[in-house]
């Protein structure tokens, strides 16, 4: 798969230059502790809220984790299942994430087929959860065979909890979003170096060149309905239009996907 290719290729390359920046570029200065310490302090304020209001406990059950990383949340959700598959689809971004949670024998590494979770057996985990992945995604169909695969590998009344982009509003200028425009498309007739050199001339990062950087805005009745297709009994929804849209809920207990 072409863009599956693209997106490997660029996760590699991120995480070679910064690992810890182009995974929560909300921040240029982070060294290990703080790093590690921003992924506990997400698990207390994203995911708990979540699981409480869905009256779940996550002692002795097992989580998949889409989009590992360098493993910033993994070491959260590790301290607190009984076993996590830590998914990602960089080769580079899993070698360290490997090398930092060294110490936990519960963690499951794989990588990820694109957005194919061959690795992980159907109704197998009791959680799965996603944050800051979705939202690079460069198309609509991506992300909803993504969601498929999470709903898959989710056990019947399983929960599931995941974040994309819900924003729809320009983020920059007509010019802006015209110079975008033509730097996607060198891209995408692999012209990376020169995309990447007019961007450097152009004060903006090199790697958050291309769509596997900026990805795909979503509605939310679309994400709605993808996991219903995909299985889900019910979808909730928090940040509704906003670039840190949330959707969460239990996979149908008759589900047989």
């Amino acid at each position: 798969m072409k863009s599956a290719d693209s997106m490997r290729k660029d996760w590699n390359e991120r995480a070679r230059q910064n690992a810890f920046f182009y995974i929560a570029s909300w921040r240029q200065d982070w060294n290990e502790e703080s790093f590690f310490e921003s992924g506990e302090m997400d698990y207390q304020n994203l995911v708990e809220p979540v699981l409480s209001q869905l009256s779940y406990s996550p002692e002795g059950c097992s989580m998949a984790e889409l989009g590992c990383g360098a493993g910033r949340m993994t070491r959260a959700f590790a301290r607190r299942f009984l076993s996590v598959i830590a998914l990602d689809i960089s080769e580079e971004m899993q070698s360290k994430a490997k090398r930092y949670l060294a110490e936990f024998s519960n963690i499951r590494w794989a990588l990820t087929e694109g957005t194919s979770l061959v690795s992980v057996e159907s109704s197998s985990v009791d959680f799965v959860f996603s944050y800051i992945v979705l939202q690079h995604y460069p198309s609509a169909e991506l992300v909803a065979h993504s969601i498929h695969e999470m709903l898959r590998i989710l056990r019947p009344g399983g929960v599931f909890l995941f974040q994309f982009n819900g924003s729809r509003k320009p983020t920059m200028n007509r010019k802006g979003r015209t110079f975008t425009f033509l730097l996607d498309a060198l891209r995408s007739i692999g012209l990376k170096h020169v995309a990447q050199s007019l961007a450097k001339l152009a004060g903006i990062d090199p790697e958050m060149v291309g769509k596997t950087w900026r990805g795909v805005a979503l509605r939310a009745g679309q994400v709605e309905e993808f996991v219903r297709v995909a299985g889900g009994a019910s979808a909730d929804f928090s940040g509704v239009d906003t670039p840190l849209a949330w959707c969460f809920g239990r996979k149908s207990s008759q589900a047989g996907v």
